[in-house]
């Protein structure tokens, strides 16, 4: 393990600006039109167009200026009062779908309120002012003030979309999760998604007052009820393979592309993008297609589509454009990875001049392995936190889970396990992460610094499933998963940051546990650290079981270095209880010294270059000081 259980330290105050619950942050994109009247909101926007790029000041008085910047800007800060605001926005607001994002600050810079569009930008710009400007967001939006998930932006990250006819139900969808009624989950395939409260079930108790139903196909879902509001999310499932002759008409690419949707009963909502051979990169038929619908046209090389098993395959075409299938390869293919990931529901047809078909490629689940820091609130990053937000699952350490269970969002399913539990942990991740869910793997310090990501990406491989049930056609599927990283403060970085600068320069990490790794091992890379004169920072330096593993490391590297080089030893980093000393090689070779360290300890040894400026160990770099 990285570093002990953590536990918050009630010493250390949470970062003023970190909401309780936060949300994966979702700007605007574009122009931020400032509105400023006194010479106090003049100076807080000069402030910020100097820094932001995107910001700037729309001159003249505040009614003029908001009109303006209402029509071109893609958010709005004013820095007036927000009853004025309102009044000055009364006449121009028309649609909350459309209308751009508007933040109230304050003359003081104390508050950063949204007033319109919370969902749609404003929440996380209101938190970047508050940010920037030490202020307080304050967010009233009813998800965020109960820690539930935004219904307007469900699943939007996982790649889902509002459709359209669903926006009337969203209001009674939005009261029934709130009030806690039961609510119907009618879904084709477990999606990546932030969790939904616990109300929110396959199978409510008793008659739902509302549903929520995820689906690429047209027409009512078989398991969802009737007679009740109903929002629905299409996921981008879909991708549409197209082969085309020289100069086939968009018009006539359009309507097979219609009819196969309409004939496999799919939205158009769902289509990903449209896929195609890369000498039709440049097809103008397909090229309006794309920009005519906003689907995206990926193209792939012949080589790599002749490798793609397919239904129909032809050898006319092989000869053409040099693989035996255009339209139904292309479907099949994951743009990110190039192997197949899709299946296909409905086989390659065609016209006088072009051929489509259609491929179900399944969501890939996402495994976000975090790391927490060494304990305190506020050595927890702000994208740890996101991330923690909006999982649907998260795995871990049972004290880990328990030190953030405060930025859950209601209905995670929580999975905990405790000590040495560390391979039963990775494994459950990935294969939740596996099939389909939004996972976060937590631990301690830097998830990537002898923690979970290690093991847990060790097993996060892509999965090719062969044969019969791998797709309707038993064709071969890949199901990969989307990887997340999210670095933490290590125990060796908190622990250096109390001492003083020991890893100012070359340094070392090396786990002292022979639990995973044998001893000889451990000490031939002691040994190398020893002969590099590194600092060396030690991880799990002694329990009450191993004792030999710390007195033999410092003991070869006390044949390297002098008796009086500084060692560090940190106890709790940035926890209750926290302890630091600074010793020398000679004090720390003593049993009395060493029977001070244990588990929940960091020791650094410093180099034979560190010394010790009043007080702190500094491994010093050479530079010379004119």
């Amino acid at each position: 393990m990285t570093s002990p259980p953590t536990v918050p330290d009630p010493a250390t105050p949470a970062t003023p600006t970190m909401p309780t619950m936060p949300t994966m942050p979702t700007m605007p994109a574009g122009p931020i039109a400032l509105v400023a009247v006194t010479a106090a909101g003049r100076a807080a926007a000069d402030e910020l167009t100097a820094r932001w790029p995107e910001a700037r000041l729309y001159p003249g008085r505040p009614a003029g200026a908001l009109a303006a910047a209402f029509t071109d800007a893609a958010a709005i800060v004013c820095f007036l009062a927000v009853g004025a605001t309102v009044r000055l926005l009364a006449p121009l607001l028309a649609d909350k779908h459309t209308d751009p994002p508007v933040v109230c600050v304050d003359e003081a810079r104390r508050f950063a309120i949204p007033v319109t569009g919370g969902h749609r930008g404003a929440n996380a710009l209101a938190q970047r002012l508050a940010d920037h400007f030490g202020a307080t967001p304050v967010i009233t939006t009813a998800s965020e003030a109960t820690g539930t998930s935004a219904l307007d932006t469900f699943g939007a990250d996982a790649g889902l979309r509002l459709d359209a006819d669903s926006r009337p139900a969203l209001a009674a969808l939005g009261a029934a999760v709130l009030s806690g009624a039961p609510v119907a989950l009618a879904a084709d395939e477990t999606h990546p998604t932030p969790p939904l409260p616990p109300n929110v079930t396959a199978a409510p108790a008793g008659r739902p007052a509302a549903a929520i139903v995820i689906t690429d196909r047209t027409g009512p879902h078989p398991a969802a009820p009737t007679g009740v509001p109903t929002v629905t999310y299409r996921p981008a499932s879909l991708v549409i393979g197209v082969g085309a002759s020289r100069g086939a008409p968009a018009a006539e690419i359009a309507a097979l592309v219609e009819g196969a949707l309409a004939d496999a009963g799919l939205s158009a909502r769902s289509v990903r993008h449209l896929a195609t051979a890369s000498v039709k990169a440049d097809e103008p038929g397909l090229l309006a297609l794309s920009a005519e619908r906003g689907w995206p046209l990926v193209t792939y090389p012949a080589e790599l589509l002749a490798t793609v098993p397919v239904l129909n395959p032809s050898a006319v075409v092989a000869a053409a454009v040099n693989t035996p299938s255009v339209a139904e390869a292309a479907s099949r293919l994951d743009p990110d990875r190039h192997v197949p990931t899709g299946e296909i529901v409905a086989a390659k047809r065609a016209s006088a001049h072009a051929t489509v078909a259609i491929s179900r490629h399944r969501p890939r689940g996402r495994l976000a392995v975090i790391g927490l820091g060494p304990g305190a609130r506020d050595l927890l990053t702000p994208r740890a936190a996101a991330e923690l937000a909006r999982a649907g699952v998260v795995v871990g350490l049972d004290q880990y889970v328990d030190a953030v269970a405060d930025l859950l969002r209601p209905g995670a399913d929580i999975r905990t396990s405790g000590l040495g539990a560390e391979e039963e942990r990775a494994r459950t991740a990935v294969d939740l992460a596996r099939a389909g869910h939004a996972v976060a793997l937590v631990g301690s310090g830097d998830a990537g610094i002898y923690a979970m990501a290690s093991p847990a990406l060790d097993l996060a491989t892509d999965t090719v499933i062969a044969g019969a049930g791998a797709d309707a056609d038993g064709l071969d599927v890949h199901r990969p998963i989307d990887v997340v990283g999210v670095p933490g403060v290590s125990a060796a970085q908190a622990a250096a940051a109390l001492l003083g600068a020991p890893l100012g320069h070359d340094h070392a990490l090396i786990s002292l546990s022979d639990l995973h790794t044998p001893w000889p091992v451990i000490a031939r890379r002691v040994q190398a650290a020893a002969d590099a004169d590194l600092v060396v920072a030690f991880y799990n330096p002694r329990s009450a079981r191993r004792t030999h593993q710390l007195r033999d490391a410092l003991e070869t590297l006390a044949a390297h270095r002098p008796a009086h080089t500084p060692v560090g030893i940190v106890t709790d980093a940035s926890r209750a209880g926290q302890h630091t000393e600074v010793i020398t090689l000679a004090q720390m070779r003593t049993d009395a010294a060493q029977a001070r360290v244990g588990m929940t300890t960091t020791v650094i040894v410093g180099a034979s270059t560190t010394r010790l400026v009043d007080g702190r160990m500094v491994t010093p770099r050479g530079y010379r000081w004119a």
